[in-house]
């Protein structure tokens, strides 16, 4: 396998590199990243790939200065750059583990190139899932979920063809503020909700944990990825994330997928087309872990969230995307406290209450629906920094 690794320098991406270095079927073909060039830089050293894209332009004229000419590998930039990687002839499968809207682009550009995808990126298919997994269905190509709990419900249906999915249950792990109150949560700092119990990922997803966005995040996804409705997606707190997600049947039966909370579990079954290989590090489950296993539902009062992910999920169109964008805006802001914890979600909630949906959005109407969200929620705040998206 010949792999382009877009977000090779966030959580997601440096796990995939550390599996690379055990697995000798696996080669890195194509490498990107927003701006951390001196993490990049010893990637390139130690991979070689033919081509490389640093999304800012300054920093990329840095690395090549760095580089010099011996170095063989291509230094590209921006949106043209990260599509280039995306569909570099040398690469057969591309993970996407970017952060944001910025990978919709780069994961349809490699799916009509006939790339395999491992999808560790949300956002292209909450934004836009109406029009990918059509495509990849078109084009032939396999779309393997990265997130724990998509990868559990899709390990779940292997060999349940032609048995219909029910409902899904999505797992929680309620976060780091899981049982209080909406009053209790008024002077969280980033620095609290960064602490998560269970999993270690980047800020942004840390903090979307944090107020059960992210699990609204999912519930659009698995309704794009599998096909399910909204209101047929159930979502679970299980403290401990050792449950990762379920699949009810028709015929009442239940089938879990459970692990530690390992993200290299997922990656690799992506990546080895749902063969499970031995890695080093792996971690396992013992009696305790097993025992302690409990579910509670969510409170969806405290963290309307979740809430508002659902209704999107209902309604579908753009609003998937004000919802997505609107969050970001405000994560951004408040991971720069420039806004409260609760902004967080009071700020979706208006972005959403604001818009006017558009169904079966093209990129164009997506995109306008992004800029909107972004723009409400830095008028009503009274930001005046456009952040944008981040690999």
């Amino acid at each position: 396998m010949r792999l382009s690794v877009l977000g090779s320098t966030g959580s997601i991406g440096r796990q995939t590199l550390e599996l690379a270095r055990c697995f000798d079927d696996m080669s890195i073909g194509a490498l990107a990243a927003f701006g951390n060039i001196d993490l990049i830089e010893e990637q390139i050293h130690e991979f070689d790939p033919e081509i490389c894209c640093i999304y800012n332009e300054e920093k990329a004229k840095e690395l090549k200065e760095r580089l010099g000419h011996s170095c063989k590998t291509r230094i590209v930039s921006g949106m043209e750059g990260l599509i280039e990687c995306a569909v570099c002839e040398a690469v057969d499968t591309v993970l996407i583990s970017v952060v944001g809207m910025i990978g919709i682009r780069p994961t349809i550009e490699a799916i009509k190139a006939g790339k395999n995808i491992a999808q560790a990126n949300k956002e292209p298919i909450v934004c836009a899932g109406h029009i990918i997994m059509p495509l990849a269905e078109k084009m032939g190509v396999r779309l393997i979920p990265v997130d724990s709990e998509h990868s559990a419900i899709y390990q779940c249906l292997r060999g349940e063809k032609g048995n219909r999915a029910e409902k899904l249950w999505l797992t929680a792990s309620g976060g780091p503020f899981r049982g209080r109150k909406r009053e209790e949560l008024k002077g969280i700092t980033p620095a609290d909700a960064l602490k998560h119990p269970s999993w270690n990922m980047g800020a942004k997803i840390t903090i979307d944990s944090s107020t059960l966005v992210n699990k609204g995040l999912e519930v659009i996804e698995a309704h794009y990825l599998f096909g399910v409705p909204a209101d047929d997606i159930i979502v679970a707190v299980q403290p401990g994330s050792v449950v990762h997600s379920m699949v009810q049947f028709e015929d009442g039966a239940i089938k879990a997928q459970l692990g530690s909370p390992d993200m290299k579990v997922p990656i690799a079954y992506a990546l080895h087309n749902e063969r499970r290989m031995a890695y080093e590090g792996r971690k396992t489950l013992g009696f305790a872990e097993l025992a302690d296993i409990r579910f509670e539902a969510p409170d969806m009062d405290t963290f309307k969230g979740l809430r508002l992910g659902i209704e999107a999920c209902r309604r579908e169109g753009t609003l998937t995307t004000v919802y997505n964008a609107a969050n970001e805006e405000c994560v951004a802001a408040f991971l720069s406290g420039r806004i409260g914890y609760l902004d967080i979600a009071d700020g979706i909630e208006a972005a959403m209450k604001a818009h006017r949906v558009t169904d079966d959005p093209d990129l164009d109407k997506i995109f306008e629906a992004e800029r909107e969200a972004r723009s409400f929620i830095r008028g009503l705040y009274n930001l005046d920094e456009d952040r944008g998206s981040r690999c």
